[in-house]
C-alpha cells in the first residue's frame, strides 16, 4: 500500500483516538492543537511492512513512477492497438 494522502486533525477527540498509541505525537497535537495524519490509520505501523512518517509521505520517485503509471494506464486505455510497456 502507498499512503499519499495527508489529513490535518483538529479535532480533540479525533486526535485522542488516533494518536492513543503514540504518546509523543498525542502530546505534540496537544500542545499545538493539530497534528498531520496519512490516510492509513497510524496502528497499522503495528502490521504494515513500512511507513513513512507524515508529513514527508512517498518520495519524488515514487511519485515520478506512480504518475509514469498513470500517463501508461491512460495511453494503453486511449490506444486503438495496445501500448508495449517498456521497463
Amino acid at each position: 500500500m502507498i499512503d499519499v494522502g495527508t489529513n490535518k486533525v483538529t479535532d480533540p477527540a479525533e486526535g485522542e483516538r488516533l494518536l492513543k498509541n503514540f504518546p509523543q505525537r498525542l502530546e505534540k497535537f496537544r500542545a499545538k492543537g493539530s497534528a498531520l495524519v496519512g490516510d492509513v490509520h497510524p496502528d497499522a505501523v503495528f502490521t504494515a511492512g513500512a511507513l513513512s512518517p507524515v508529513p514527508g509521505g512517498v518520495g519524488p520517485m515514487t511519485i515520478t513512477m506512480l504518475m509514469s503509471n498513470t500517463v501508461k494506464a491512460a495511453k494503453l486505455r486511449r490506444a486503438k492497438t495496445p501500448v508495449v510497456a517498456r521497463q
